[in-house]
């Protein structure tokens, strides 16, 4: 009995697990599988835990991984199908984790004033002013509907199915309205649509374009992408003293440690901040 394709069934039925993470999980537990001598159903916890440390120097992937596993070890204990869980005190290994890059404000300002000097330069200037201003996915940037705008918010259907609600400033809620009112295809479902399969501009096609306004505006293209303005936005609510939590809401991070990354982007900026609206900051800092 394959222990791994029920698992996948019961995350499919019962999580709503899109099937891209369904496809992730299935290749993360296969490749365990294999690796460990006699298997997952038999691993012991020091040997998953070895596993994971013998994995290649890729936090993201490594943390999938250990996902993939606890989920699946959860799903046996369930089932009676195990006693003893061996991925119940998993350690993820202390590697050197990339710092997320971020643009500064006058870049983004920048980037968002070139963007008419592209064509269809309404459309690319409302997805780069939402990208920054709610942190999107670029995923859920491209595929956002028309029925996910409820005035001056969004309503985001995230990973795993999970629902957000993001709000929207003033200025990108008007650019939004101005690419609404001139996009030539009114039935499409999709804010921005598009002639491509899906029926909604692509992640790649979003690429180029953000790539071809960097230059016009003199930034290295390398240094630009949407992931950079999401990470962007986040930092920057960081850096302005906004607490972590609301972040994370917005981001739609499932794990506050996700978030936490930022706040080693912006150390003197974090200190200023607690400094000047921690209740004790002052006096400290009299004190000094």
């Amino acid at each position: 009995m394959n222990y791994i394709d029920i698992f996948l069934e019961a995350l499919s039925a019962e999580k709503g697990r899109s099937q891209k993470t369904l496809e992730s999980y299935a290749s993360d537990l296969n490749h365990a599988d294999e690796s460990i001598s006699g298997g997952l159903l038999k691993a012991s916890q020091n040997q998953v835990q070895a596993y994971l440390s013998s994995l290649p120097d890729r936090p993201s992937s490594i943390a999938r991984k250990a996902s993939a596993l606890r989920g699946f070890y959860k799903f046996l204990m369930l089932e009676k199908i195990i006693t003893e869980n061996p991925a119940a005190n998993l350690e993820l290994p202390k590697r050197n984790r990339a710092l997320p890059k971020f643009l500064s404000v006058d870049e983004i300002e920048l980037l968002i004033s070139s963007a008419g000097d592209t064509r269809h330069s309404v459309r690319l200037r409302a997805m780069i002013e939402l990208l920054y201003a709610s942190g999107l996915r670029v995923s859920e940037l491209c595929e956002l509907p028309t029925s996910a705008i409820l005035g001056d918010k969004l309503l985001i259907h995230g990973k795993g199915a999970k629902e957000r609600i993001v709000p929207i400033h003033e200025t990108a809620m008007h650019a939004l309205q101005k690419w609404l009112a001139l996009r030539e295809d009114d039935k499409s479902k999709y804010v921005f649509p598009s002639n491509s399969k899906t029926g909604h501009i692509t992640r790649d096609g979003f690429f180029k374009i953000l790539k071809q306004c960097a230059i016009l505006a003199g930034i290295d293209p390398h240094r630009v992408s949407p992931h950079v303005l999401r990470h962007s936005f986040a930092s920057h609510l960081l850096a302005g003293g906004a607490n972590l939590r609301i972040i994370q809401t917005m981001l739609g991070h499932e794990d506050i440690s996700t978030t936490q990354i930022y706040t080693h982007v912006l150390p003197d900026k974090l200190k200023e901040t607690v400094l000047k609206h921690h209740p004790l900051g002052e006096i400290k800092a009299a004190d000094k």
